[in-house]
């Protein structure tokens, strides 16, 4: 499960403006040179880095927090301020001493969109650079194939950004996520079953003409787990595994409070653990998804609750709401259900152990879900993590793609700070 954002035709599997270069072994020409203005976007960074997660700060506070000295701080902040990425937000009174400006982010010194690519639905939203939604939206998707969901992208992005009073030219990153992977062979995505025509090479030529060549591409799982560590349950631990079950199956792993990809991308790729007992998988659905997410997704809750006999088994929602109702059949379903998702939790506790395992995705977040995979795993796992529910709802992926597209933003627009007028 990786990114892609790159140049056209030349893709990297991670964005070259994200590739930090080791710096020389011994002196090199320039060195001297360029420490002082090395040292000086150093310490902007580290100042704006405070204020964004802390603000707003004084002056004094940034230089307790930060460690910088008080002449470095005033140097450093008056850039920053000057580059407009930051502002004047009133004093602080009430104090001893004289009255201290505070100083927050600017929140139109850039702008990210954030797209989520769905089979049924696509969903979007604008946020400035504090993470505030200035848009946002939901529209149902008709497209069969490749070209036209992205058509449909191109549409919904144009619409955000209009309707939050902006140009195209405004957006600093755009961020879609998505199922599936990146091939760099290829240079398109794989493991996309569940989208036709979305492992064509022409999509992702398609997205950066459209949206320009640093568009990032994340896998939806992946950026539903970093919403989960931005505004969920990840907040508080350092390493936790989020898994969604719906319509689809995924894994995003978090490990020393950094996504982790794995060396193809693939890490979190869980519907490719070779389990299909239990309702049993489509053997077609097994062979484009997977054997455990074809034997444990919504399709599959249907299938085995219609071979049962429930009755007005149409969706997995309903499925649940006959086994709370006391439809035996029905019950019997989702606790075999619940057994196959717990076999899956226990093989990554294994080999991971995280801090916390989070449970999203309509069957991960359906009412009794957790307590039945926590009952199996207690049987089963070596050691028992907190498992819990996402709090988060359907809007997960576009948070996440907002969360991953602010890092980078900000990246983007430090790395633009223009040197103060005395170098």
């Amino acid at each position: 499960m990786t990114l892609v954002g790159s140049e056209a035709g030349h893709p990297p599997a991670v964005p070259a403006a994200l590739q930090i270069p080791a710096l020389p072994a011994g002196p090199a020409v320039g060195m001297s040179a360029a420490r002082p203005q090395l040292i000086r976007a150093m310490n902007e960074k580290v100042l704006i880095d405070h204020i964004r997660r802390n603000g707003p700060l004084s002056r004094a506070d940034l230089a307790r927090s930060s460690g910088l000295s008080k002449p470095t701080v005033s140097l450093a902040l008056a850039n920053i301020e000057r580059a407009g990425l930051v502002r004047a937000a009133g004093t602080r009174t009430g104090v001893p001493g004289p009255a201290a400006i505070l100083y927050e982010v600017r929140p139109e010194a850039g702008f990210v969109l954030g797209l989520d690519v769905g089979r049924e639905y696509l969903r979007g939203a604008v946020a400035d650079l504090t993470g505030t939604i200035r848009s946002k939206s939901s529209p149902r998707s008709t497209a069969t194939e490749g070209h036209g969901r992205v058509v449909e992208l191109v549409a919904l992005g144009k619409a955000l950004v209009a309707e939050a009073g902006l140009a195209a030219s405004d957006i600093t990153q755009t961020v879609i996520g998505s199922p599936g992977v990146y091939d760099p062979k290829r240079d398109a995505l794989a493991l996309a079953g569940d989208l036709p025509g979305w492992d064509s090479p022409a999509v992702l030529v398609d997205l950066r003409v459209a949206f320009g060549p640093t568009v990032m591409v994340e896998n939806d799982i992946d950026v539903a787990a970093l919403a989960e560590r931005a505004h969920g349950h990840g907040r508080d631990v350092d390493s936790f595994a989020f898994i969604s079950i719906g319509t689809g199956l995924g894994m995003g792993l978090v490990l020393g409070g950094k996504l982790h990809r794995g060396a193809h991308g693939a890490a979190g790729e869980i519907g490719y653990m070779p389990f299909s007992e239990g309702h049993g998988a489509d053997v077609e659905d097994a062979q484009l998804r997977g054997s455990f997410e074809a034997a444990s997704t919504a399709a599959a809750v249907v299938r085995a609750a219609t071979r049962a006999g429930v009755v007005d088994a149409s969706s997995a929602q309903q499925v649940f709401s006959a086994a709370s109702q006391g439809d035996s059949a029905a019950a019997a379903v989702v606790a075999e259900e619940a057994l196959l998702v717990a076999k899956a939790v226990c093989a990554v506790i294994t080999v991971v152990d995280p801090d916390l395992v989070v449970l999203g995705g309509g069957i991960g977040q359906a009412p009794g879900f957790m307590a039945a995979v926590q009952a199996n795993l207690a049987t089963m796992a070596p050691v028992l993590p907190n498992v819990k529910t996402s709090a988060l709802g359907a809007d997960a992926v576009v948070d996440g793609c907002v969360a991953a597209g602010l890092d980078r933003a900000w990246e983007l627009v430090i790395a633009g700070i223009p040197a103060p007028p005395s170098e």
